[in-house]
């Protein structure tokens, strides 16, 4: 019979950070969950079964890892905080199924730890992310051509509304575009600063970005395309031909920008905060002409 999670209850928590004699370190982005119910919500949207191999990032003192360890096959936790591995090694004593790796996951290669893992078959992301990077590590695992089925995590509220925003709107940007063009996302649950230890300034929500079996637009290279995403909403407000030609990971003239774009039929003077994802890979397919 598996071991019951228990970190979910703040007691626990407490004692465990008072006999270790530790606190959340504000550069790692450490916020503990002390609430059992936004746990269980989290692993109920991934629909995590013993079938599955899940990949936490961030577990921290092994909360979400013990209801994850619980309900899965086999979960990998991936920890870039050394000082916390003796407690994970403590509070995981009993879930046989969790293997963590002390490692930061932007520099992973998470294809080959996928093969590794779970025989390249595809895994699901469960994790309480790092605010401070949430966005770099979401685009990380989308770009990282890793067998990935649906990611649930909890971000700031205001990041999940960006991933779910509408053109036009101010949360629209290239996490947006970005999120449709891989995943399906939805907001499962907003959290209030009082499920941490400590308590963050701002509300916190769980979602469920369920990974597309084929991306909605069809575009002859997917790097320009996330490449032109980015140019277009590092000048926000200028138009996107000057994104273009100003993004360091392009060298196209204002003449071909500005060709690529009429092509597209759009307006010269259009802004990238206004197109949807079907007119970027327009834009991206006549540029990868050049």
């Amino acid at each position: 019979m598996k071991k019951q999670p228990y970190l979910g209850n703040s007691v626990h928590t407490i004692a465990v950070l008072k006999s270790y004699g530790i606190s959340a370190r504000k550069k790692y982005g450490q916020n503990f969950l002390i609430d059992e119910s936004v746990l269980q919500a989290a692993v109920d949207a991934a629909g995590v079964t013993e079938d599955d191999c899940v990949l936490e990032i961030g577990p921290g003192i092994g909360t979400l890892t013990q209801y994850l360890a619980y309900a899965a096959g086999k979960v990998c936790a991936v920890e870039i905080d050394r000082s916390l591995l003796p407690i994970l090694e403590d509070t995981l004593m009993g879930w046989s199924n969790v293997r963590v790796i002390n490692a930061d996951v932007l520099k992973l290669d998470l294809r080959e730890l996928v093969m590794e893992e779970n025989a390249g078959r595809p895994v699901k992301v469960v994790a309480n992310l790092p605010y401070y990077i949430t966005t770099p590590i979401i685009m990380q695992l989308f770009e990282s051509g890793a067998p990935i089925k649906s990611m649930t995590v909890m971000v700031q509220k205001e990041v999940a509304d960006r991933m779910q925003a509408k053109p036009g709107t101010k949360d629209y940007g290239a996490l947006t575009l970005a999120v449709s063009y891989y995943a399906d996302p939805s907001i499962v649950r907003i959290v209030h600063p009082s499920s941490f230890l400590p308590q963050p300034g701002v509300d916190s929500a769980v979602i469920h970005l369920e990974r597309h079996e084929k991306p909605p637009v069809e575009v002859k290279d997917e790097k320009i395309l996330m490449d032109l995403i980015r140019a277009s909403f590092n000048q926000r407000r200028k138009k996107l031909t000057n994104g273009i030609t100003n993004y360091a990971g392009f060298s196209y003239t204002k003449e071909q920008a500005e060709q690529a774009v009429a092509d597209a039929g759009l307006d010269p003077q259009v802004r990238g905060e206004q197109l949807t994802l079907e007119q970027f890979a327009a834009i991206a397919d006549r540029l990868a002409m050049y």
